[in-house]
């Protein structure tokens, strides 16, 4: 029992520590400044027309910073876009690092959106197996319920396993090899920003660190030990 409770604990450490950490780095440069350059938008903007990517709009969104590639669209939460902070133009950075991997055809972004397409696919399959269970238990009353929803839950599990792997390196690449060469020969912050800037750069990518733990604890033989 001991032991459970140990494995349990060190789980949850694994998986709420580092995202306590990202958002303690997010909010410690979240606050305004009038030294800067502009704001996440203003950046984002600038930064596309300098890298010939006008195409590429910049949106507000409440569902998280992220890159669009169906729209061409670079969305900022609407603090990071009109906020004039250290930590919206480092996020503006990174989701511009998407753009510039989609443009460029990098073989590790169409592989992760090839990945994430085949993974929605089968997630709806597998949500299908874990809702018709009950269905099934009441009809046949047989363990092909419990079967099915075994079943399930491995496939989405396993799948979202496999997408979290694949976009580590995407993450990565985002944040060191494009965003941060962005920022050092860009004019919006400060030389004396560029080390927060590179430790805001690593929470982003350790955003994914923690995601790809958090699907590795819920696998059957990591996260069964919650019984």
């Amino acid at each position: 029992m001991i032991a459970i409770v140990i494995i349990l604990l060190l789980g949850v450490g694994l998986v709420a520590l580092p995202q306590i950490w990202i958002h303690q780095v997010m909010e410690r440069h979240a606050r305004e400044r009038d030294d800067l350059g502009g704001t996440g938008a203003e950046f984002a903007r600038h930064a596309l027309d300098a890298l010939k990517l006008g195409h590429v709009k910049v949106e507000a969104t409440e569902q998280g910073n992220h890159y669009d590639p169906l729209a061409k669209a670079v969305r900022l939460e609407p603090r990071f876009m009109t906020g004039k902070s250290l930590s919206a133009i480092v996020v503006a950075a990174h989701e511009i690092g998407h753009a510039m991997q989609d443009e460029m055809g990098l073989p590790i972004y169409k592989r992760r959106q090839l990945i994430a397409k085949q993974a929605h696919a089968a997630t709806m399959v597998g949500q299908a197996f874990i809702w018709s269970a009950p269905l099934l238990m009441l009809l046949g009353k047989s363990s092909a319920a419990l079967i099915f929803n075994v079943v399930g839950f491995v496939a989405m599990a396993l799948l979202s396993f496999a997408l979290q792997v694949v976009t580590l390196p995407v993450e990565f690449d985002a944040s060191f090899n494009r965003a941060l060469p962005l920022l050092e020969r860009g004019r919006f912050i400060h030389s004396h920003d560029m080390r927060p800037a590179r430790q805001l750069l690593r929470a982003a990518a350790f955003t994914y660190v923690a995601g790809l733990l958090r699907t590795i604890l819920s696998i059957p033989g990591f996260g069964g030990v919650r019984r």
